[in-house]
């Protein structure tokens, strides 16, 4: 466990502020702002990290965000529950994978999941 001094405990909050602004923004926040930053900025090793993360993304937290979308209309709760239920259980088995994984190998899956996205955001989104 490491110790939580008051710059560690004010990055985190600030990591979390970023992370759910850029969350309820763009869509983004877990696996593109937590993750990288509790390895590359707090030290904790990827599974760490991404353990931490999902812990993090509980319903109370997530449900504020997605609150103030369907006050605006823009949710869609059919589709929303069809992938919960799917989520948990993708979740449930990916989390039995990986905590069996090397670190190194699930950086560089990380690493190429990322860089899928950010070539095709770039390149071949319309």
């Amino acid at each position: 466990m490491t110790e939580l001094s008051i710059g560690y405990v004010l990055g985190l909050l600030v990591i979390g502020l970023l992370a759910g602004f850029l969350s309820s923004l763009v869509g983004i926040g877990g696996g593109i702002v937590i993750v990288p930053a509790l390895v590359l900025l707090f030290g904790l090793d990827q599974k760490m990290a991404q353990g931490t993360s999902l812990a993090m993304l509980s319903l109370p937290v997530a449900l504020i965000g997605a609150y103030n979308y369907h006050k605006s209309g823009n949710v869609d709760w059919r589709i929303s529950l069809l992938l919960a239920v799917t989520f948990v259980v993708g979740g449930y088995f990916g989390s039995k994978v990986v905590v069996g994984l090397d670190v190194s190998i699930i950086k560089k899956v990380f690493a190429v999941f990322m860089i899928i996205i950010a070539i095709k955001y770039l390149f071949f989104d319309k």
